[in-house]
């Protein structure tokens, strides 16, 4: 078992990775129905929450049924990260982490996400501010440094570990990577094998399959893998990879009815959690992944993003699971390059 704090979890736990516009309630709620082990919500502005911002406020919505579940924050300054903090522990998640991995220019630019790779002493004021103003277990993502000349997740691990964090997700490339290239899990390795750390340590990017997950487990050796883009659509990748873990053998890919299942599900939630007209508007942006490698579903996928009435969209997902009902769709060939969403 591993062991987070007080939470406790299975021997090499799936994470799903916090990402912006997509790891909201609705898409949690539809990972975990598919076997993910612990997720987060999206990445929460620290100043945005101490403002009291409405988008940032709602982010912080959590449910029973997510458990266990950790609250992701990000931000440069100590007093602001310490006050989010104290308000993300009224909001009573599992775990508090810290987004110390965020490629994007609206983030770095402010000093926050993987900017503060560049100043490892700012971290460790920021990370420890953290763990003295909550009760929760505090973990951190981040990447593997700033760019190709300053790889410094050796020492971010340790300095980190000495000022209270519980565990570590790292993705395996630099900011100035952002998603380009392969991700490099041999420093993931080389901290998972530093004697001096003795928290979990969890590696991320480009895993895809079951094959690959199975080849960076024993490659690698880390203690769980955090899996982002591949979830996008396919939520089911959790319930194969622990299927291929265990037997060595692949689940049948998802039936038409099983996809559908999915995305009224994912539908219904997000009208519950946002209102009818932004529920179906933010919808839309998954129907393609969901229903990707469907002959001849084009005409089907721009009629979904259209529609503006929940009844008929409901109607047409029942047209299309009819019309494929005996088409099994073949496993999702995926290129994670194409989803370009942000996450540490």
């Amino acid at each position: 078992m591993i062991k987070i704090g007080n939470i406790t979890l299975p021997d090499f736990p799936l994470l799903l990775a916090p990402m912006e516009d997509v790891s909201d309630p609705p898409f949690r709620a539809v990972c975990k129905d598919n076997g993910v082990d612990l997720m987060y919500t999206e990445f929460i502005s620290s100043e945005g929450l101490i403002r009291d911002a409405i988008k940032s406020r709602q982010k912080l919505d959590i449910f029973d049924y997510e458990k266990p579940i950790g609250i992701q924050i990000f931000g440069g300054d100590e007093e602001a990260m310490a006050m989010s903090a104290r308000i993300v522990d009224a909001v009573n998640p599992d775990l508090l982490d810290i987004n110390f991995g965020c490629p994007v220019k609206k983030v770095v630019s402010k000093g926050a996400g993987a900017a503060v790779l560049k100043d490892v002493d700012l971290m460790v004021r920021l990370t420890k501010a953290c763990v003295n103003s909550t009760t929760l277990p505090v973990t951190v993502k981040t990447r593997l440094g700033w760019d190709e000349s300053n790889k410094n997740i050796v020492e971010v691990a340790e300095r980190l570990q000495d000022v209270g964090i519980k565990a570590l997700s790292i993705h395996g490339r630099t900011r100035s990577q952002l998603y380009k290239g392969e991700a490099d899990w041999r420093l993931i390795a080389e901290v998972k094998n530093n004697p001096r750390i003795h928290m979990p340590i969890f590696g991320n990017g480009d895993i895809d399959s079951p094959e690959k997950a199975l080849e960076y487990k024993n490659r690698f050796g880390v203690d769980g893998i955090m899996i982002g883009r591949a979830a996008i659509g396919y939520p089911w990748i959790f319930n194969e990879i622990k299927y291929y873990l265990q037997t060595g053998e692949h689940l049948p890919a998802p039936t038409i009815q099983q996809r559908i299942s999915a995305i009224k599900k994912h539908l219904q939630r997000s009208i519950e959690w946002k209102g009818e007209v932004l529920g179906m508007l933010e919808m839309r942006r998954h129907y393609a992944n969901y229903l990707k490698g469907l002959p001849n579903i084009k005409d089907y996928r721009i009629r979904l993003t259209t529609l503006k009435d929940a009844e008929a969209i409901y109607n047409l997902l029942n047209e299309i699971n009819d019309v494929y009902v005996d088409i099994q769709p073949e496993k999702r060939k995926l290129n994670i390059s194409d989803l370009a969403y942000s996450c540490g």
